[in-house]
């Protein structure tokens, strides 16, 4: 069966663990034009406004945290969901658990 007793939506967390990280991978990085919604003036005038936003280290390091939990609440999500969906029995529920904790 291959879970589905949470609807698959325990795929959403991964994606907000990824969405965070790329805000930290893009740090003080130029925009691309496309993201630029100033003119030339303006941005003569601020050009902060080219770059993306450098979060201060206490907040970076918080972020940091959130995709290590929201990784692991993916994990656990997934794991149960196949366990309460028949799929994996005590044994291989504790056992991928624990693998895919390790792994992380």
């Amino acid at each position: 069966m291959s879970g589905g007793r949470f609807d698959y939506t325990q795929y959403h967390i991964n994606t907000i663990a990824d969405s965070i990280e790329s805000e930290l991978e893009r740090q003080g990085k130029e925009k691309p034009k496309d993201e630029l919604y100033f003119d030339k003036e303006y941005l003569e005038k601020y050009p902060e406004e080219k770059y993306y936003y450098i979060h201060p280290l206490e907040v970076q390091n918080e972020m940091r945290k959130a995709i290590k939990i929201l990784r692991q609440a993916s994990v656990y999500a997934q794991r149960v969901d196949w366990y309460l969906s028949g799929d994996d029995g005590d044994e291989n529920f504790l056992k991928r658990l624990k693998a895919e904790l390790n792994a992380l």
